[in-house]
């Protein structure tokens, strides 16, 4: 049986855990786990496919909660008729947010794929300055949209004695708020905000510096970010001579490679999404 100590859950709000006891169900503890190890805040690429692979665990934990007898028999009272729906319709809001994040995604990747070619031709730089404006643009209105879900009220208050309710509600609006968290973040580093992480900009690298004698290149190895990309873009628009143009175009590579990986695992997100959804629908019919 679940456990938890806190009398009631406020969807509005984000905790770093779910409270658990020694006695509680073993699900709790590891689920804890898998979401104090998330780091959302951060907008590299690289960050943000570690998150990916994180949050596949926190699903694995949430389809272990929706297989359990007494979840279902919770999903079916009349008297959590209210935050049955409210789940419903959160986890249909991050189908969608999933969805449109792919869209984006995709529309990166074709951005990249352009710049390869205005680096060897150096034309069309009109249409991809304004392609990448209109990407943007796209990004901040589902941003916008994200952030209109983090704050919506909740209807998620529940007695003192529901403790097992409580368990499984918390469990399911953690994983949706990490969710969300994720893609926004996703969302964030491609429409090219920095993270105050990311370290030093590729861009002062690019323009006349050197390498330090004896550097390692791997171990001070710094990808590249989209905040820099446009950066280092908009240099070569104004024909600054100063950007070294070959290891842009290695670094843009090695950037195609951070996002096969993220969007392939985004894919895998968007899926699982689905089928969590398909799972909680069932049950609320039955």
């Amino acid at each position: 049986m679940m456990m938890i100590s806190t009398p009631k859950i406020l969807g509005h709000t984000r905790s770093s855990s779910l409270p658990s006891r020694s006695h509680s169900h073993p699900l709790i503890p590891q689920f804890n786990h898998h979401l104090q190890t998330l780091h959302p805040d951060s907008t590299s690429l690289l960050s943000i496919s570690q998150n990916l692979t994180t949050l596949h665990s926190l699903y694995n934990c949430l389809d272990d909660l929706l297989l359990l007898h007494h979840t279902h028999q919770l999903f079916s009272r009349d008297s959590h008729h209210k935050w049955v729906h409210q789940v419903l319709d959160g986890y249909l809001a991050l189908v969608d947010a999933c969805a449109t994040a792919k869209d984006i995604l995709s529309h990166a990747r074709d951005h990249l794929l352009h710049l390869h070619s205005f680096l060897r031709r150096r034309r069309d730089s009109d249409h991809l300055i304004a392609s990448r404006k209109t990407a943007k643009k796209m990004i901040h209105k589902t941003l916008r949209r994200i952030t209109s879900l983090k704050h919506k009220p909740s209807v998620l208050a529940l007695a003192d004695k529901d403790a097992e309710a409580i368990a499984v509600i918390s469990m399911l609006k953690e994983t949706e708020a990490a969710t969300l968290d994720l893609i926004e973040s996703l969302l964030c580093s491609v429409s090219g905000a920095r993270s105050s992480s990311s370290g030093w900009s590729l861009v002062s690298r690019l323009i006349g510096s050197k390498r330090c004698s004896g550097q390692d290149d791997h171990d001070h190895k710094h990808r590249l970010e989209f905040s820099e990309l446009d950066a280092a873009l908009e240099k070569l628009v104004r024909l600054d001579g100063t950007v070294q143009v070959d290891e842009l175009g290695m670094q843009l590579r090695e950037m195609e490679e951070s996002l096969d990986v993220v969007e392939d695992k985004v894919e895998g997100l968007f899926k699982r999404l689905v089928r969590t959804r398909v799972s909680l629908l069932n049950m609320h019919s039955n």
